[in-house]
């Protein structure tokens, strides 16, 4: 008689990445009518630049790409740094610099070397779900902190000396982002130079998420390691750099944490992708940035056409996109359930938007996230279709 199957762990009974599931709904519809407009994923329509493209090819017919250096290859930390310092972060050097298997692996690691199970990590209120799920997977406590339209959908020090105070204790990290997904709202220079001053005097990891730096609208970003090196920063070429299926992340590590980043990255990953290294470094290189500058303005094109159009679905209550490249909407107008509101959009209309729920557990079900990434024509196309929606629904 055989024993009864291995069942799954507990600790890998968490929720699903909301998105996915959108995602694999939209290529059904696109198999089955052929009429999909993409709204929902947190990905540039773009293709990656010319140069990074032609850097790979010349990397496959040149290079045996092979194991690299666990941490990156040191031309791409080189560049990575060099990309830190014109972005106003003094003194980073290439042996700051570890490079990832996408910023999902950036966060892995990190979370991995400085937390233990029960650990207690926050985070806000709506936030990138795989934050939380993946805190959760590693044993640590998440507590998520409301953070609604009057702090700008983002933490503020009095909020965290609040938390601190009723909950007795800090917490042993802290992950931000700023441009936020899903709300695009940007922490102001001086409250995320007073967070981490805060993580600091609280002997708190702060974890500062700025995937999204270099897509901005007239409010300026900032980086934690402007005031202090006792954090974490996390980068991506996915969202500005266009390059998100390439898989390559890094983080700006703690000198403290540094090693042991090292280590667990060289068991569980041995690299980052080579090939993809290759193209990043060109990506990041002066060849690129026009094709990137363009890339940007047509997100601003459409922010101003969503802001513009938003309206005509009676949505008039949104988070201010100070950057990335979504809208945070409220659509409770029209429903108290967005993730069957979204399916009936798909459904109706081809549009693919992303339920609220992914992103805030309490309050999701009457919000919607709206991407823009997309050609400005598509972006125009989806909202006829959704206005023709909503009209044929009330």
């Amino acid at each position: 008689m055989s024993l009864p199957a291995a069942q799954p762990s507990r600790r890998s009974d968490v929720e699903p990445f909301h998105v996915m599931e959108v995602l694999a709904a939209a290529a059904e519809r696109q198999r089955t009518h052929g009429d999909v407009i993409s709204l929902c994923a947190g990905q540039p329509s773009t293709g990656a630049p010319r140069a990074a493209r032609e850097a790979a090819v010349a990397a496959i017919e040149a290079d045996a790409l092979g194991y690299t250096e666990t941490v990156g290859i040191r031309p791409l930390r080189e560049a990575i740094a060099a990309y830190h310092r014109d972005l106003g972060v003094d003194d980073v050097s290439a042996d700051d610099v570890v490079v990832t298997t996408g910023s999902s692996g950036a966060f892995t690691l990190l979370f991995l070397a400085a937390f233990d199970g029960g650990d207690e990590v926050w985070m806000t209120r709506p936030g990138y779900p795989a934050y939380r799920n993946t805190l959760q997977a590693l044993g640590t406590s998440v507590v998520e902190l409301a953070c609604g339209a009057e702090v700008r959908f983002q933490p503020t020090v009095a909020m965290l000396e609040a938390e601190r105070a009723a909950r007795g204790a800090a917490p042993k990290g802290l992950v931000v982002a700023s441009p936020a997904n899903p709300t695009g709202t940007i922490i102001d220079a001086d409250e995320l130079a007073a967070i981490a001053r805060w993580c600091d005097a609280h002997g708190v990891l702060l974890v500062s998420d700025e995937i999204y730096h270099g897509i901005s609208f007239g409010r300026a970003t900032s980086s934690a390691w402007q005031t202090s090196r006792q954090g974490a920063v996390i980068g991506s070429v996915s969202k500005f750099f266009s390059m998100t299926g390439w898989r390559v992340g890094w983080m700006l590590v703690p000198a403290h944490l540094r090693p042991r980043v090292a280590i667990l990255a060289s068991n569980l990953t041995i690299c980052p992708p080579a090939v993809s290294q290759h193209a990043a470094l060109a990506a990041l290189g002066e060849a690129a940035r026009g094709e990137l500058k363009e890339h940007v303005e047509t997100y601003r094109r459409n922010r101003e056409l969503v802001q513009r159009r938003l309206p005509e679905i009676g949505v008039t209550t949104y988070a201010p996109p100070d950057g990335a490249f979504y809208a945070w909407c409220d659509v409770a107008h029209l429903t108290d359930d967005s993730a069957r509101w979204c399916a009936d959009v798909l459904a109706a209309t081809g549009v693919a938007i992303t339920p609220g729920v992914d992103f805030d557990p309490v309050d999701g079900h009457r919000f919607m996230r709206m991407s823009f990434a997309v050609a400005s024509d598509e972006l125009d196309e989806a909202f006829d279709r959704m206005v023709r929606f909503v009209d044929s629904s009330s």
